[in-house]
């Protein structure tokens, strides 16, 4: 329906605000004088294989980050700089090393054990039900979140336009989801995500930190975003597996669990953001059997974009620019 982001969208927003704040917030450690900042984030990830063997996997690659800055460091100084502040990032603990996510699997009420994924050593939490129908938005000043129009079309490599739809059996395609971040006037990030591959709609974020981090909790801040994605990426493939193998599961959902450090600089603590496994509780309601109910665990991760950029050692490549 092309009626909110795509679920990569939100962790491509969350990152470049992470690192946005982290930038800002080693500036004033050290007293630097931001002039003007912006941020132009790349995040590439890919799908290859056949669904119906079983063989398709989702992949991530590194992360291209561009930043226009006009400041008075020199060349050596503003690289030095910037790389510390991308590590300082608490997304840095998803990306650097090869997290195992866990989880635990329900199946109509029913606590099953995990088949391939890691399972996590406690007890299925008690299903939630479905409480979003009784959720009402709260009175914004603000819009959160809008469609600003079709992303302006570029050549990605291996693209949608080469690799096949999101729904053919064999696929091999790589997806391209960007994002260009600058800080308004009233300290509040506004973030445009471009969807380049699969191509489509730019959406308009906001973001902003907790008062307890900084910020006056006007918008979403960026371990929100980033931990959205991860669910609504994840909650995306259960629905492509079983639409494509037309299984049964009428009703499914999850709770989960993502554990950040502060950031070095933001959160004062001078070290590298960290972060634990991602922890996810899934409930299906299924007539398939058990072992079916496994395997669509084990698939679903297998396809998530998020679930492999986790377990994947990714590294982000920057490339400076001054304005």
């Amino acid at each position: 329906h092309d009626a909110a982001p795509c679920p990569l969208a939100f962790l491509t927003a969350g990152m470049v605000a992470s690192y946005m704040n982290e930038i800002y917030a080693l500036a004033k450690l050290r007293n630097i004088e931001i002039r003007s900042l912006k941020l132009i984030q790349d995040n590439y990830y890919t799908m290859k294989g056949s669904m119906p063997k079983r063989t398709m996997v989702g992949g991530a690659e590194p992360v291209e980050l561009k930043v226009e800055i006009d400041c008075d460091l020199d060349d050596g100084e503003l690289r030095n700089f910037i790389m510390n502040a991308v590590h300082a990032s608490p997304l840095n603990g998803l990306m650097r090393g090869q997290l195992e996510s866990l989880f635990k699997l329900g199946k109509n009420g029913t606590e099953l054990p995990t088949a391939k994924v890691a399972e996590l050593e406690s007890p299925l939490m008690p299903d939630p039900g479905d409480h979003f129908a009784k959720a009402e938005p709260q009175a914004a000043d603000l819009t959160l979140m809008e469609p600003v129009g079709l992303t302006p079309k570029k050549e990605v490599v291996m693209g949608t336009s080469t690799g096949g739809s999101s729904l053919s059996d064999e696929q091999d395609r790589r997806l391209n989801i960007g994002a260009v971040a600058i800080m308004r006037e009233d300290g509040i990030k506004e973030i445009q995500q471009m969807q380049y591959s699969p191509y489509g709609t730019s959406f308009r974020f906001l973001s902003e930190e907790a008062p307890e981090n900084g910020g006056q909790g006007r918008a979403p801040d960026a371990n929100t975003y980033i931990s959205a994605g991860i669910g609504f990426c994840f909650m995306t493939q259960f629905g492509r597996f079983v639409s494509m193998l037309k299984l049964d599961l009428p009703e499914y959902r999850i709770v989960q669990d993502t554990h950040f450090s502060l950031g070095g600089a933001s959160g004062g603590t001078g070290k590298a953001g960290e972060a634990d496994p991602v922890e996810t509780q899934v409930y299906l309601q299924t007539s398939e059997s058990d072992e079916t109910a496994q395997e669509m665990l084990d698939i679903s991760e297998q396809t998530c974009f998020l679930h492999a950029f986790c377990r994947t050692d990714l590294k982000t490549k920057i490339k400076l620019v001054r304005v």
